[in-house]
């Protein structure tokens, strides 16, 4: 490859429509054929490829922090070059066509609003993580990722990092939403270098049909008790020593 010597600077948010290839080479390989897609640069380092399909999950993407430099390929396209910068990972995005390119500053996120009983439940949870499996402890709440928060991250008896996604109704959306999570943190060298991140997804009430994705992914269901969580808080609360 030509010419990959200038750094394309995202201080905002850039979303570029275009006609594009895109080549994914690390721990694993992936490829997406010549296409129209959404590329999407974030102000926190991140890039995201998407396509009109699949909801909000992206085709592929780099978790910061990475570095995307400008160049052209040896045909003259433009291709962009995206290096890890705690990985030997790398994203190769060839340009056919660029249909939208613009940026924009967004500002600073108040962060997601949960509501009351959710929001209490990973108070709760957080301070009871044993109450989900025995032996895990909590290593951070709220744990960013380039796509949001984890509600829970927490590590197993064995040292193995476990992320918990906290539902007050259990649905088909939230294994989905902890299973994205699991995927970009499994990309993550320093938490998955005892073995691969798994996942737990608690709620008060989960459906049947998130159960079955959720065994289906290898992902731990965990019925939450509200009321019995809330009596070990008011007892804590109650104690002299």
């Amino acid at each position: 490859m030509e010419g990959h010597g200038v750094t394309v600077d995202s201080p905002v948010v850039r979303i570029v429509v275009a006609r594009c290839q895109v080549d994914y080479a690390g721990r694993l390989t992936a490829h997406l054929p010549l296409a129209t897609r959404v590329l999407m640069l974030k102000s926190d380092g991140s890039v995201l490829i998407h396509s009109d399909g699949g909801s909000y999950k992206p085709l592929n993407w780099m978790s910061p922090p990475c570095t995307v430099r400008e160049g052209f390929a040896e045909d003259g396209r433009p291709e962009w070059l995206v290096t890890a910068s705690k990985s030997d990972d790398t994203l190769r995005i060839l340009i056919d066509e660029v249909l939208h390119d613009t940026s924009h500053e967004l500002g600073v996120d108040p962060g997601l609003q949960k509501d009351g009983v959710e929001k209490h439940l990973q108070e709760l949870l957080a301070e009871h993580p044993a109450t989900l499996a025995d032996g895990l402890t909590l290593v951070r709440r709220e744990f960013m990722t380039a796509i949001g928060p984890v509600d829970l991250m927490c590590r197993d008896a064995e040292g193995l990092s476990v992320a918990v996604e906290i539902k007050r109704r259990g649905e088909i959306d939230g294994v989905e939403q902890l299973t994205r999570y699991l995927e970009l943190l499994n990309r993550d060298p320093l938490l998955s270098a005892k073995g691969p991140v798994r996942g737990i997804f608690a709620a008060q009430e989960i459906k049947p049909q998130a159960r079955v994705l959720a065994t289906d992914r290898g992902i731990a269901c965990a019925l939450v008790d509200y009321d019995a969580l809330r009596g070990m808080d008011d007892g804590a609360e109650h104690r002299l020593f």
